[in-house]
Order: structure tokens, then sequence, then C-alpha cells
């Protein structure tokens, strides 16, 4: 069954927080990347985006509306402080992480995507684009293969 919750111990953390009053800012890691404690649904995706400094910020809001408006019925969830997209059964299809100079976007059956993303993995079924500051993103062909990515089987349990 799907969810959109957070997880329990995200929930706790967060009431504690607001019920203190404190203000707190996830730490960023190397690159630039969101530290956020996992879980699943739309919200702890959107503060892992709202997390994102600088230019990062808008490609990751235009990811997430992309994913969203191709897949509607997509499962989100963060892990290892990356947002991951996934059907539900199905396992996980893509998911992003912000490096300093870019944002990785990994398909993990991308070796099934016709044509393949640029970028190799060491694993031979991954694919990557990478998306730099001033990239003009082929949004025909990203929507081609989120679209493609999400009816394949994928990575892991969502």
């Amino acid at each position: 069954m799907m969810t959109n919750k957070m997880s329990d111990k995200s929930v706790k953390v967060a009431k504690k927080v607001q019920k203190k009053g404190i203000i707190t800012k996830p730490a960023l890691l190397a690159g630039g990347n969101p530290q956020i404690a996992k879980g699943d649904g739309d919200a702890p995706v959107q503060a892992y985006i709202e997390a994102i400094p600088g230019w990062k910020r808008d490609v990751g809001r235009r990811l997430d509306a992309l994913i969203t408006r191709t897949v509607p019925n997509v499962r989100k969830a963060v892990r290892w402080n990356s947002p991951f997209y996934g059907m539900e059964g199905q396992g996980w299809f893509l998911n992003y992480h912000c490096f300093t100079k870019y944002i990785k976007v990994a398909f993990f059956n991308g070796v099934s995507l016709s044509p393949l993303p640029p970028g190799e993995s060491k694993d031979k079924n991954v694919r990557y684009l990478n998306i730099y500051e001033n990239d003009e993103i082929n949004e025909a062909q990203l929507v081609s293969w989120i679209k493609q990515a999400s009816q394949l089987p994928g990575w892991g349990k969502t």
C-alpha cells in the first residue's frame, strides 16, 4: 500500500522541533547535498528540494514536477539523502543527488532506455544524466526516459 507519510522517527523529530519553536535547516553534505532524514512520501522529498542550495533547487523542483506529471501515481521517498521515485511493487526507477557542480540523475534500469542516457555507471544496468548550471535540458527526452523507466522493473523495494 502506498503511503505519503513521513517515517515515524521523522514525524517525532518534526513535532519536537515545532513544539520547542526551533528553526533548523538541514545540514549540507559534500557538494551541497542536503542531509534529510529517511522518509516516505512527498513531504521529505519537498524538504530535500527546499534545502538544495542555489540554482540546483530550481532543477530539483523541475525534476520533481516532470516526474510527478509524467507518472501521476509515482511513489516518492528520501533514502541515503536523495529523492527516490518508484512504482508500487516494482521498485525505484530513478533518483537524483546533488554534487558541487551538477545534479546526477540515475536511471536504475537505464540500460533498457532508448536512446541510452549519456552517463555510464560501474553498475551495468544504471545510466546517468548529469545536469550542470547552464545546461539546456531536453525536456521531451527527459520525459521519455522517465516514462520508459517507470514501466520497467526497478531497483529495491518501494
